[in-house]
């Protein structure tokens, strides 16, 4: 998979995949989407849903996708697979496919995720998808999975956690603002740059979520990569979908 997010959360694993799973809860936590909601579908059938993410506020750009997942395994984990696509003229993401798994590890869960799509708009999308896109989608998930750790662990919503974040991010950059207007022209640079440094480095605090939290490589274990654990036989299932 071209993108993989691990976080560990000290919570419970009913909950963490309640509000993984269930439409209503996805959408407050993750930052990649505005909107997701069930689509009608026989019994015995993997779930169809439509997802949509506004990018400015007329304009929404969605997709549709179908999920299967598997509560109960021998080894006490879950693991949910899902594959996707747009049609949308806007949407850099054509289509693709994912899994999310929940390992329990004693008093935490590992919850992570591998996914990889397919951009569109030929070899400007690829360039496009290379050198910004993609970075930003992993930044996405990442902090949101941080926001779902803070939400399970510290029952800080993420209403909240989003308040939060852009409170900080107002007092960094108006740190930033105020050495610049406050230091004499003559001996600005160096104050302004250590200041702004120090905005750009310093940690989050506790209850902000931060990208940085969360693993962004797939460990190595027995000799291979956690992505190799990709459930195969549900995404195989989801292709004859």
């Amino acid at each position: 998979m071209g993108l993989y997010v691990e976080a560990r959360i000290r919570a419970g694993l009913d909950e963490v995949w309640d509000r993984s799973q269930l439409p209503d809860r996805h959408q407050r936590w993750d930052l990649r989407f505005s909107e997701i909601d069930y689509l009608p579908c026989a019994p015995g059938e993997p779930q169809r849903f439509r997802y949509a993410t506004r990018v400015l506020p007329l304009l929404t750009v969605d997709g549709t996708g179908v999920s299967a997942g598997e509560r109960n395994r021998p080894d006490g984990t879950r693991t949910s697979a899902l594959r996707f696509s747009s049609a949308h003229p806007l949407s850099l993401i054509e289509e693709g496919r994912g899994y999310w798994r929940y390992v329990p590890d004693g008093a935490e869960l590992r919850f992570l995720t591998g996914y990889d799509y397919r951009p569109r708009w030929g070899r400007f999308g690829r360039v496009v998808d290379r050198l910004l896109f993609r970075p930003l989608m992993g930044w996405a998930t990442a902090w949101s999975f941080d926001r779902l750790r803070l939400w399970c662990e510290r029952g800080i919503t993420p209403e909240r956690s989003l308040r939060h974040a852009l409170a900080e991010l107002f007092v960094r950059i108006a740190a930033v603002l105020v050495t610049a207007a406050v230091v004499p022209v003559a001996v600005a640079v160096g104050p302004v740059l250590a200041v702004a440094g120090a905005a750009l480095l310093l940690p989050p605090l506790p209850v902000t979520p931060a990208a940085r939290r969360c693993l962004r490589r797939p460990p190595e274990r027995a000799g291979r990569s956690e992505s190799a654990a990709a459930p195969t036989a549900l995404l195989a299932t989801l292709e004859k979908s």
